[in-house]
């Protein structure tokens, strides 16, 4: 146990270590996240899983813009555990981004690792989730970032805000479900149920009673703090009979947006007004499936808006009526309305590196003993599937160790064709197998082009990068057109974030100024896709000046004791 005055010199050390990235007005916020496996039920069904102190969602965490929050994190269970904070850029210390083999090796069973969380820009909602096999469907909570005090938010003060976290329910285990499909080579099981803060609601099976419940107040604003954690679907979200007004996305600001109905992908996060202006009665607060290749039927999620006063509620409140299942335009739409709060942002207007990245499902041959079919899918990035290496790359490349990962990713696909045709021929769609980094100077201008391709039949990719954010300056259907799709950019006010969609047999640039050195990851936050291979590394090179440098390690960095899970290796 840590007495109080070794809590105050650590502290103290940290705010000194950590001084040149921090801002005047910092506090330090401390947390214990213990995984442990704990009992759960669900439909009918008893199940142990892991979870951050028997919770799930777990733990939420209260800080303020620039704020240092410590996070000791306690392995209690009997798997191996990272926890990334996603969206948090971590300026110039990637140590605590929890990027399992990419900047630190796993906690261990019976382990413990102090997590410096280091916020600096970033303001509204953002999450923390587990980052090693398929822990995150369990193991995963909300971060809301408040203005400093004596600020105030760029819209009237709500009366209160509450974190809405989508998630999912198997009723099998987790980790044999994604090694089944590891095996297969093929799409997934599906889980049985969506849930609200951790409950499917009164449609499922044996879940009358398992259904989360929000009061309001008549005339009063509350502000939703909607997270998306479900591990493979982009969700649509609504509120019966009541439109709310979208205020900020991915940890920043937007133009207000008023609109019933949201789109959210995995790992994004999304901030509502929701007024509390309809007759006092009870209300679903529900969330549904979209798929833009789906012709399938599945039950929404549901939770309660429950007015506070005296009245009759309704037997049952009335289900709101939800866009088909793959309604593209209207997931679509809503992302290409997103706008940042004021216009004339700092989106870099001169591009020193231009990436052209296609994102593409692959099939290949395995012929291993362990695979339970001859071709299996794949996916990648410019056609090199990632692997994860045995140390991780930010321990490698801080210490020089060699062998472990090559410089070599590709700027451009190996060769040009129609992307959104199902094309097979073999130099389309052949992948490699590799961890390959791409190297960035301090300082550079980065755009990345993502293309969607629709070899092996597109879908969405909803692609997350850590440590930064990027302005999202263009998307369209169809292939990019180097040409004539840029002097249409939205320069102006394009959205701040950290987490797009690119739309299926379609595209989508981004751009971003890459001042912040370290070892960062990008990937499909759909798991079974970054599973398969849909990932990469961005090395950010140290600038001259000595605030421009990567930050040294803590003294209690994981060491790599165990070798990654060899069945991400069968892509």
């Amino acid at each position: 146990m840590f007495t109080a005055k070794k809590v105050f010199i650590q502290c103290l050390f940290t705010i000194v270590m950590l001084g040149g990235v921090m801002e005047v007005h910092a506090l330090v916020r401390s947390f214990k996240f213990e995984l442990i496996n704990s009992l759960h039920t669900r439909l009918c069904c008893n199940k142990t899983m892991l979870t951050i102190n028997g919770q799930s969602p777990g733990p939420t965490i209260y800080a303020r813009r620039g704020d240092l929050v410590i996070v000791d994190i306690v392995n209690r269970a009997d798997q191996n555990i990272t926890i990334h904070w996603h969206g948090v850029k971590m300026p110039r210390y990637p140590w605590s981004d929890g990027t399992n083999f990419v900047t630190q090796c796993p906690i261990l069973s019976g382990k413990r690792f102090r997590q410096r969380v280091i916020l600096s820009d970033e303001e509204g909602t953002l999450w923390w989730h587990a980052h090693n096999d398929w822990s995150r469907n369990s193991v995963y909570g909300a971060i809301v970032i408040l203005p400093p005090k004596g600020e105030t938010y760029p819209f009237p003060k709500p009366h209160a805000h509450h974190p809405i976290l989508i998630g999912e329910w198997w009723k099998a285990d987790v980790q044999q479900v994604m090694e089944e499909f590891l095996k297969n080579g093929g799409d997934p099981q599906m889980s049985n149920a969506y849930l609200i803060n951790g409950q499917p609601g009164d449609l499922y099976q044996c879940s009358t009673q398992d259904i989360y419940k929000l009061q309001v107040e008549f005339g009063k604003t509350y502000l939703i703090k909607l997270v998306n954690a479900v591990m493979d679907n982009i969700m649509f979200f609504k509120i019966g009979s009541h439109k709310f007004t979208v205020v900020g996305t991915d940890g920043a600001y937007t133009k207000p947006m008023q609109t019933d109905c949201v789109a959210i992908s995995p790992g994004q996060t999304i901030d509502l007004l929701l007024e509390a202006n309809q007759p006092p009665s009870h209300y679903y607060m529900a969330a549904r499936v979209y798929a833009s290749g789906g012709d399938f039927v599945t039950i929404p999620t549901t939770a309660i808006i429950e007015y506070v006063g005296n009245y009759t509620p309704p037997p049952s409140p009335l289900l709101p009526f939800f866009p088909q299942v793959n309604d593209s335009a209207t997931s679509m739409n809503f992302t290409n309305q997103l706008r940042s709060l004021v216009n004339g942002v700092n989106v870099p207007k001169k591009v020193t590196r231009k990436l052209f990245f296609t994102l593409s499902m692959n099939r290949r041959l395995c012929l291993e003993s362990y695979c339970l079919r001859a071709t299996r899918l794949a996916s990648s990035v410019n056609n090199v599937s990632m692997l994860l290496p045995g140390v991780d790359i930010l321990q490698a490349y801080y210490r020089g160790i060699s062998g472990v990962y090559t410089t070599d990713f590709p700027d451009f696909p190996p060769s040009a064709f129609d992307y959104t045709k199902d094309a097979m021929l073999e130099e389309s769609s052949a992948t490699r197998l590799g961890t390959a980094v791409s190297v960035l100077e301090y300082n550079s201008t980065v755009e990345v082009v993502f293309q969607g391709t629709n070899i092996a039949g597109g879908v969405e990719h909803p692609m997350h990068l850590h440590g930064y954010s990027f302005y999202v300056v263009g998307s369209g259907l169809g292939n990019f057109d180097g040409i004539r799709d840029p002097p249409n950019y939205n320069l102006i006010d394009p959205p701040l974030m950290e987490n797009i969609v690119v739309p299926r047999n379609g595209w989508i640039s981004i751009r971003f100024k890459a001042n912040n050195p370290g070892v960062w990851y990008m990937h499909c936050h759909f798991e079974r896709h970054q599973s398969w291979g849909m990932k990469m590394v961005f090395i950010v090179e140290d600038g001259e000046q000595p605030h421009e440098k990567m930050l040294p390690p803590p003294p209690d960095m994981p060491g790599c004791d165990a070798p990654p899970p060899q069945l991400l290796f069968r892509i």
